[in-house]
C-alpha cells in the first residue's frame, strides 16, 4: 500500500510539474505574440485611421478605387498568392492543418489600407483576424511548434490583433476559440488567447490607438412588454444576418460567373462602387462607418441605411477588394435597429446595441464572443436585452455564416453531431 501510495503521489506531482512547465510555456510565447501582434495592430489602426480621414476631407481619393483594385489584384499575383482565401485560410489552418504563407500579413494590410483610400465598403476586424493569425502562424514555425500549438498561436495571434484594433480583450480572447467550430471550443487556447489579447490592447492603449466604446444610460426596466419586443427585433436581425451572408456570397459568384478575369472583376467592381457612391450623394456607405454607427446611437438613422451598406460591402468584397465583414455586420445591425426603435416608439439607443450584438452573431455563429462584445461596447445594464436578443439570433439564422471554412460541429437545434460547413 506504501508503495503504491508513492507512486501515485509521484505521478501526481510529475503531472502538476508538466502543468506548470506547459502554463510557463504559453505565457511566454503569448507574450512574445502579444507584443508583436499588438505592435503590428496598433500600426494598422492608425494607418486605418489616416486613410479614412484622407478619403474623407478628400473625397476625389473614391475615383481612385477602381485603379486600387487593380493594384491589390496585382500585388497578390506578384507574390503568388491569387488563390488567397482570406479569414477562410486561417479557420480552415485551424481545423484541417492549411498552411497560412506569411506573406498573407502585409498583403491584407496594404490592401484593405488600398481599399479604405478607394472608398470600398469593408470593416478592419476581419483584417485584423488574417494579420494575427498569419503572424501567429510564422512565429508557430519560428518556434518550431507541433501541428497542435502552431493552431494555438494562430488562435493567439488573431486574439492579440481583434484586440488591438476594436479595444474589446474579452471578446478578442474568446472569438478566435469559438468561431473555428461551432459547438465546441478550444480551451487549451484560452490562457494564450487571453495573455496575447490583454497584452495587445494595453499595447494600443498605450500608443493612443483609438478604441470604439458606446456605453450609455437610461435603459429601460427588463419587464415582459420590453422583453417582447427586443425578441421580435433580435427575431427580423436574424433574418438580416441571413440576407447579409447570401447577399455577399451570391455577390461573390455573379462577379466570378460574369467576368472570369481578376482584373476586369474588381475594376468593375470599384466602377460599380464609385457609380453608386455619387448617386447616394455621400460617403455614408464607404469605408468602416463608424461614424454612421455613432449617429445611430443618437437615434438617427436612414431607413435605407441598412440596406445600401448590405449592398455596398457585398458589391466591395465581392469584386476582390480586401478588408473584414465584422464592421460592417455592426453597420448594418446597428442601422437596422435604430430604424426598429424608430418606427415603433422604442429607445433608439437601446435597439441600436441590441441590433449589433443580434447581426454580430447571426453572421459569426458565436454567441458568447457576441455577449462579452456588448458588455465591453456598451456596459452591463442592458444585459438582459443582450443575452436574449443574441441567443434567438443564434438559433434562428440556421447555419448561414460569414466564412465558408467555419464549421458547424453541433447542431443549433439538437444535442447532435453534424459537423458541416455554414452555408
Amino acid at each position: 500500500m506504501k508503495k503504491e501510495f508513492k507512486e501515485e503521489i509521484t505521478h501526481e506531482l510529475m503531472d502538476n510539474g508538466s502543468h506548470i512547465v506547459i502554463f510557463l510555456k504559453w505565457l511566454l510565447f503569448s507574450i512574445v505574440s502579444g507584443i508583436t501582434v499588438g505592435l503590428v495592430g496598433t500600426l494598422f489602426s492608425y494607418c486605418m485611421q489616416f486613410v479614412t480621414d484622407l478619403r474623407t476631407k478628400h473625397p476625389a481619393f473614391l475615383l481612385t478605387l477602381p485603379l486600387g483594385g487593380l493594384l491589390i489584384v496585382g500585388m497578390y499575383h506578384l507574390l503568388h498568392d491569387e488563390k488567397d482565401t482570406g479569414t477562410n485560410l486561417v479557420l480552415s489552418a485551424i481545423h484541417s492543418g492549411e498552411e497560412i504563407p506569411l506573406k498573407m500579413a502585409p498583403l491584407i494590410f496594404l490592401s484593405t489600407l488600398i481599399t479604405h483610400l478607394g472608398g470600398g465598403s469593408a470593416g478592419r476586424e476581419g483584417a485584423a483576424l488574417q494579420l494575427g493569425g498569419s503572424i501567429g502562424s510564422a512565429l508557430g514555425k519560428l518556434f518550431r511548434f507541433d501541428e497542435k500549438d502552431k493552431h494555438v498561436m494562430i488562435m493567439c495571434g488573431m486574439s492579440a490583433a481583434f484586440s488591438a484594433l476594436f479595444g474589446t480583450p474579452m471578446a478578442a480572447a474568446i472569438f478566435p476559440m469559438e468561431i473555428v467550430s461551432v459547438g465546441i471550443m478550444h480551451y487549451a487556447a484560452l490562457v494564450p488567447c487571453v495573455i496575447a489579447s490583454l497584452i495587445a490592447h494595453g499595447i494600443a492603449t498605450h500608443f493612443g490607438a483609438s478604441s470604439h466604446l458606446f456605453h450609455f444610460t437610461g435603459i429601460p426596466d427588463f419587464n415582459m412588454k420590453n422583453a417582447v419586443i427586443i425578441a421580435l427585433l433580435a427575431v427580423l436581425c436574424a433574418f438580416v444576418s441571413v440576407l447579409f451572408c447570401i447577399m455577399l456570397h451570391g455577390m461573390g459568384h455573379l462577379y466570378q460567373k460574369y467576368m472570369k478575369n481578376p482584373y476586369l472583376r474588381i475594376a468593375a467592381g470599384g466602377c460599380i462602387v464609385l457609380a453608386l457612391t455619387i448617386l447616394v450623394g455621400n460617403q455614408n456607405y464607404n469605408g468602416a462607418g463608424m461614424d454612421i454607427i455613432s449617429a445611430c446611437m443618437e437615434g438617427s438613422v436612414d431607413a435605407e441605411a441598412f440596406f445600401l451598406k448590405m449592398l455596398f460591402t457585398a458589391l466591395t468584397l465581392g469584386a476582390g477588394y480586401k478588408g473584414g465583414e465584422i464592421v460592417p455586420s455592426f453597420y448594418i445591425g446597428a442601422t437596422f435597429g435604430c430604424l426598429f426603435g424608430n418606427l415603433i416608439g422604442f429607445d433608439p439607443a437601446l435597439c441600436t446595441a441590441v441590433g449589433m450584438s443580434a447581426v454580430f452573431c447571426g453572421v459569426t455563429n458565436a454567441p458568447i464572443s457576441s455577449l462579452l462584445i456588448s458588455f465591453e461596447l456598451f456596459g452591463y445594464e442592458g444585459m438582459p436585452y443582450y443575452l436574449l436578443a443574441i441567443a434567438f439570433s443564434y438559433m434562428l439564422s440556421g447555419y448561414y455564416g460569414l466564412y465558408k471554412s467555419q464549421k458547424i460541429i453541433y447542431s443549433k437545434f439538437k444535442t447532435s453531431y453534424i459537423n458541416r460547413k455554414t452555408q
